[in-house]
């Protein structure tokens, strides 16, 4: 059996989440010939390390308890160049500005010879051509399903599934947090700031939703999408963006007179790279209520593919980390 070392950076929701998520897919895990363990876990009070792996529901129910992982002093930054294993799950918080401390985790696992799955969009909306390349000229895996959609896989089918067609265009919902919002405020016909306060109350919109309402957040993962299949070499900077928070009521109204619903629509693909609220007629594709998220990609040979799934929660999001440890450990 091949067995893979990896380390935790971030120990919130979603790095929760991937350690919940080896625990109960062990089974399944060993029997495709791979033990994963986990030697080093960072959040920002500390690090939990052990060459012999650590005890994830042990370190989960510290972390729950005292409010941090932590048993020693040592950094993430000690822990990802200093103790020998194969990846680093990086999953610490998006930051939009600087992509710090994910970008400089990233950088230094890259430079310390291990490959990297994360689930953090801030580095890769900023320097995504830089971490593309570092990886491939140190001879590592650079995998980042994660970042777009949650638990859909819009990279792996693209990349690996539908090797060998030619990406013409991409259009999609990809957060969940304003779909919801739009969704309850045309079935009800409530007010944005009624519904919004809704999302907050329910852990659907964060306490500031900033980024999520004004099309930040969609417009990062537009730019990853953009990069990552059209090879472009673009930040969220070169986006178009109109947010949610002028969008009414009677706007909404309107729009289901006429069979249509208002969704923030992104759209990728001859140049274009916008984020902002579109007409979309009730029985398309795109039109999918809550918080799911749908992403319509059109292509040469196979058509028009369409998928749709849950694009936030800790244990979505870590399946499709789990997914890009398991290709990694399949083919390092």
């Amino acid at each position: 059996m091949k067995t893979i070392r990896l380390s935790i950076i971030g120990f919130g929701a979603v790095g929760q989440g991937v350690a919940r998520s080896i625990l109960s897919k062990q089974g399944y895990i060993n029997k495709q010939g791979i033990n994963l363990c986990v030697v080093g876990i960072a959040d920002s009070g500390g690090c939990e390390i052990d060459d012999k792996g650590i005890d994830l529901m042990g370190a989960i129910t510290r972390k729950k308890q005292t409010g941090t992982v932590a048993t020693c002093a040592e950094s993430a930054f000690d822990l990802i160049s200093n103790v020998e294993h194969e990846i680093i799950v990086e999953a610490t918080p998006t930051n939009i500005k600087d992509g710090e401390p994910g970008l400089n985790n990233m950088l230094t696992a890259l430079n310390s010879g291990k490959n990297v799955v994360t689930s953090n969009k801030g580095p890769l909306a900023l320097r995504f051509s830089d971490l593309k390349e570092m990886a491939e000229d140190n001879g590592l895996f650079f995998r980042y399903e994660s970042t777009v959609g949650g638990a859909v896989p819009i990279f792996n089918l693209v990349h690996e599934a539908m090797a060998g067609n030619t990406v013409i265009g991409i259009e999609g919902i990809l957060n969940g947090t304003c779909n919801y919002i739009l969704t309850r405020m045309a079935e009800e016909r409530l007010p944005y700031e009624l519904v919004l306060k809704e999302a907050q109350e329910l852990g659907i919109a964060e306490t500031d939703p900033t980024y999520d309402v004004e099309g930040i957040d969609s417009a990062c993962k537009l730019v990853i999408i953009a990069n990552s299949i059209f090879q472009d070499a673009v930040t969220y900077r070169d986006v178009d963006i109109t947010g949610i928070t002028k969008i009414t009521p009677e706007a909404l109204e309107l729009a289901s007179k006429n069979n249509y619903v208002v969704k923030l629509i992104c759209e990728a693909g001859n140049g274009t790279l916008t984020v902002a609220p579109r007409l979309v007629p009730k029985r398309h594709p795109l039109a999918v209520g809550g918080t799911l998220n749908v992403a319509s990609i059109l292509t040469d040979l196979a058509g028009r593919i369409t998928i749709s799934g849950k694009g936030a929660g800790s244990i979505e999001t870590a399946s499709s980390i789990l997914s890009d440890v398991l290709h990694i450990a399949r083919n390092s």
